[in-house]
Formats: structure tokens, sequence, C-alpha cells
């Protein structure tokens, strides 16, 4: 049997559930409890924070985007060893759109909610707000609520008195801490892997809430997760692309979604990373390279003169597949101009130039269908995705579409990305397959 499982969620973006999420996966561990963490919806950026809190891949559990036997497979695997398993929402507990919330996962998995509160600037409004929340939907149990970034004794006070007229438990009051704010930048988070001191920070998290929340209780309300794995293989989201993947991981190529990764071992396949910030080339016994997402835009200058980009052009030519991913894609094109305006060189493999200096924000999930036959299916194989990115793309062909897209609404968006040969991308980070 899995792990029982809670989900930590929130009224709204920004009320503090990263990091009191972080600050409880760090303080199971100290306790020697075998927390593993998982993050719901698409964000891959709080995944690896969630990492090392616990020392376990973070994986990704999207109602929308995944099947729910991929769902079950992943909870199955992420509870594998663990003792609790600690789910980080997304947004408000309602937010996302149609079967995109972490209220639906949470309905999906019969995973209790725990809600964390921003109370900045209310008192005993705070009760009426919890207690909506846990009326808001038959399917979805509200289990209990703590209340962050509390202002002073009185204001706890003020709290408590009025939560006496709910039905719903309160496991903790978080006091206001500048000292647990992490710094951010255009697609959320600065990630996990740039923060000097992070595992200071993550013991800080973890001694707040050591101090002002009743782990035990919290720990105890959790529930196995309704959706059983019946199967004997682990999940595979996106099909294999070799037998032998090379994969950029570094800071400009950091927005991989584990499970993709862990669907390929799985499948037999050898993944093995590279950077190409380093200076490092795909090996050259790969028989194909992913490019992830990331932030090449911030690293234009030092892509340009890595070997990494001739290394991808002796690979194309040698008939490796080459899949780009939103910034893996950008990288895949002519020219990527940063914010200041200046153009760098990029490997030159599909007729793309991408803009940093005209910013757009482009946001929301994607159903794809592959306009042709590829490495990642026959033509018409349908996939689940989500793109999130602030670059304009300047010009984009001529060329074949790899996708033809809709939106979470089921709207026609139209074409998306380009292949040429077997060198293929877009700015679509794929999930799941539909």
């Amino acid at each position: 049997m899995s792990a029982p499982g809670l989900i930590l969620a929130a009224p709204a973006s920004g009320s503090g559930k990263t990091v009191t999420t972080l600050g409880l996966v760090r303080a199971l561990a100290r306790r020697g409890v075998k927390a593993a963490a998982a993050k719901a919806g698409p964000d891959y950026i709080d995944a690896g924070f969630h990492a090392a809190a616990s020392g376990r891949p973070c994986f990704n559990l999207d109602p929308w985007a995944m099947r729910p036997e991929t769902i079950a497979a992943l909870i199955a695997e992420i509870g594998s060893g663990a003792e609790l398993v600690l789910c980080e929402g997304v947004m408000g507990l309602f937010d996302g759109g149609p079967a995109a919330s972490t209220a639906d996962l949470a309905a999906l998995t019969g995973w209790p909610v725990v809600l964390v509160v921003d109370v900045r600037g209310q008192g005993a409004s705070a009760a009426a707000l919890v207690q909506g929340f846990a009326r808001h939907r038959a399917d979805v149990f509200v289990a209990g609520a703590i209340f962050n970034r509390v202002a002073s004794p009185a204001h706890r006070k003020t709290i408590e008195s009025a939560m006496v007229r709910t039905d719903v438990p309160v496991l903790g009051y978080l006091p206001r801490d500048p000292d647990l704010a992490l710094p951010e930048r255009h697609l959320g988070l600065v990630q996990a892997g740039e923060i000097a001191g992070l595992e200071s920070f993550l013991d800080h998290a973890a001694e707040r809430v050591e101090t002002n929340v009743d782990i035990a209780r919290l720990a105890s309300l959790a529930r196995p997760a309704a959706v059983a794995f019946r199967g004997n293989t682990r999940a595979v989201p996106i099909p294999p692309l070799g037998q032998r993947i090379a994969v950029a991981r570094d800071d400009a190529f950091a927005f991989c979604y584990e499970a993709v990764l862990a669907g390929w071992r799985a499948q037999g396949v050898a993944v093995i990373p590279f950077s190409p910030l380093a200076g490092e080339v795909a090996d050259e016994s790969c028989d194909a390279i992913y490019l992830p997402g990331g932030y090449p835009e911030l690293h234009g200058e030092e892509l340009a003169r890595s070997p990494a980009l001739e290394g991808l052009r002796r690979a194309a030519k040698q008939g490796a597949v080459i899949y780009g991913e939103c910034g893996g894609y950008m990288v895949l094109g002519n020219g990527i101009e940063d914010a200041s305006g200046a153009r760098h060189q990029m490997a030159g493999l599909l007729p793309l130039e991408t803009s940093f200096a005209k910013r757009r924000l482009h946001l929301g999930y994607r159903e794809a269908e592959a306009a042709g036959d590829s490495a990642l299916g026959g033509k018409g194989a349908r996939f689940r995705g989500h793109e999130f990115h602030y670059a304009s793309i300047a010009s984009e062909g001529p060329g074949h579409a790899l996708f033809r897209c809709r939106d979470l609404e089921g709207c026609d968006t139209g074409a998306a990305g380009l292949i040429a040969g077997r060198v293929m991308g877009s700015f679509i980070h794929l999930v799941d397959q539909a």
C-alpha cells in the first residue's frame, strides 16, 4: 500500500504554501519520518525545492494534463518507501479551470486538504473564509487550517476565538518572518539550485514549523490515495526519443518533469545528463538529445560560446533525434535576443528567431496533436502539456509545424513548433500522452 497523503492548499497564490510545505517536509525528515513531496499542476520550479527539502525526487501530479493511470502510477512511486506524502497545491484551491485545480486533484486522490491561510489584513474574517472553503465542494475534504503571517499574540487570539464557531481544526499559527521569503524572477521563484544557503533556509523553515504547527496531528490526518495502481510498470508519460538520450541539465535547461525521465528509465533507456553552460557536449554515443525548458535568455552569451551548440549540429548531421521544449526550442533556433536587445547565435537547426526584449506572457494548458510522424509518435498522436514563457517569436519558419493545438477550453490555438527531419521542438512542455 502506498503511503498516506495530504494536500497543502491555499485560498490564493502567495499565501505561503510553498514555504510551509518545505518547512513541514524538512521538519518531518529531521524527526526521522520518511516524507515524500509532490506538486499539483505543471509548476516545475517548486518541485526542485521539494526535492531539496525531502532528499527524494518530486513528481508533479496534474489532474488535467495527466491520465488517471499516470497519476495512480506516480502516486505509487512517490509513496514507495515513504511514510507520508505531502503534496503542495497550485494557485488557490479551486483555481485553474475545468478539471485542472488542486481541488480536482484532491477529489481524484481522496487526499485531505490542509489550508494555508495568509491572514495579513484580516482577523475573525479568516474563520469565515476557511468555513466557506470547507463547504464549497462536497468531494473535497478540508481537514485543517494553518494560519500564516500572524502579526501578534492578539491577532492570533482574534482568529482563535472566531475559529471556535467552525468545524475545521486549527493545526498551527505561523508568525510573520521576513527571513522566509524566497527570491523571484519572471517565471516564478529563482531555482533551488541557484540559491546560496538553501539548506540553512530549509532548516529555518523547519524550525518555524516545529515551533508553531502541531505536526503530529497534521500527519495523523493523512489518508491513502483513492486511486489504485494496478500495473507492474512505472508511468511513461512521453515515449522515449531513443535508447540513449542525452539530457541538458543546468540553470539554462532546468524545467524538466522528473516523471518523464523516470518513465524513460523504466523503459530501459539510458538517460545521460550534460551541461551546455559548463561547456559539455552531448555524449556522441546517444541516439537522441533532449533540451528541456529553462532560462536560455539569461545565459545567451555563455550558450553562444558553448561547444554544446556545435555538438548539436554534429549530432543532427549524424541523424540523432533532437527535441527541444520552450527554452530548448529557442536554443535550436537561429538566435535569441536577450532583454538588453543583444542577439546571440544559437544552434541554427530550426528556422526560428526569438526575443526576450519584446516580452509577452504566454500561459496556459495545451492539447497537442502531432502534425506528422516523429520520434514522439505517428501523425495524430495526442499529448497534453503546458506553455509558460515571456519570449516572443520574431520569426518562425518557413517549415513544417510539429503540433496542432487546442487550449484548456478546447479552442483551436493553431500550429505550434517546428520539425525539420529528426530535429523538432515547440514552446509546449509536454506532461503526458492524451
